[in-house]
């Protein structure tokens, strides 16, 4: 997994880089066929949000690509916040390809006749 992080108007120190690392290594767990992914992070300006940090997300599968955001008073913290929203569509999207290889299967039975309605027949 390639892991691009930027930073707009935020330092992109190596602590901030260790930490992003490790917490993303768990969506790589879950969709081992991550290909890279894309952080930026940026502080707000706006007074009133208190140098709010926003992090975006760019995941991208073969075949498929997932975005989050997440806001947060630290980088952490948004991190957090993150980690899970992309987690939580990976998860989804295994859970839809599952229920669809899956529940095709039952299409192919035959239905079954009931006893009650194989005697009614004279």
């Amino acid at each position: 997994m390639d892991l691009i992080l930027k930073g707009r108007g935020v330092r992109v120190t190596d602590p901030v880089r260790r930490t992003a690392s490790h917490k993303l290594a768990k969506l790589e767990r879950l969709a081992p066929g991550v290909v890279r992914v894309e952080v930026t992070l940026s502080s707000e300006r706006n007074p009133r949000l208190n140098g709010t940090k926003r992090i975006d997300a760019h995941m991208e599968m073969p075949r498929r690509t997932f975005r989050a955001h997440a806001e947060g008073p630290d980088v952490e913290v948004a991190l957090d916040l993150l980690v899970e929203r992309l987690e939580r569509q990976v998860r989804d999207a295994r859970g839809k390809r599952r229920n669809r290889i899956l529940g095709g299967g039952n299409r192919l039975k035959s239905p079954r006749i009931s006893p009650e309605g194989a005697g009614t027949a004279e």
